[in-house]
């Protein structure tokens, strides 16, 4: 099955005080996974700039990244034409602001032929979602 992922489900992998650490783990032992690479930078973004005691070294999360994600999550991302045509989309339907990005996972999921999307976050990704489009799964 080829499933894509979003930043969420990698950072509670990654994170084992996650609540659905275990369930996001497992889940990349499976095959055909797929992420964009700005789901890396998101990782990088949550796991560095968080609260004191939840912050991860940058050394760490970047060792995790090449160690644990890239190994196991393959990546796909659009170029400028898909960028543009996206990003008319979201003109065209009202979204904005960071839902653009959670949409763009969407987009990228669909170009693959993605059957699953996973994510911790199923409400951002109800209000854009539509017929065809790759089923969005919590871990």
């Amino acid at each position: 099955m080829t499933a894509a992922l979003d930043s969420s489900v990698i950072v509670a992998a990654l994170r084992d005080d996650e609540a659905f650490h275990r369930e996001c783990f497992a889940l990349l032992q499976q095959a055909g996974l797929h992420a964009r690479p700005h789901a890396l930078a998101e990782t990088f973004s949550t796991m560095t700039g968080g609260s004191l005691r939840g912050r991860v070294a940058a050394d760490d999360v970047m060792r995790a990244l090449r160690q644990t994600i890239l190994p196991r999550v393959t990546m796909v991302d659009l170029v400028p034409e898909e960028y543009l045509s996206a990003l008319d989309e979201c003109r065209n339907r009202g979204i904005r602001g960071g839902a653009i990005y959670d949409y763009l996972h969407l987009v990228a999921a669909r170009k693959i032929g993605a059957e699953r999307l996973y994510t911790l976050n199923i409400s951002d990704f109800r209000s854009f979602h539509r017929p065809g489009d790759p089923e969005i799964v919590h871990p």
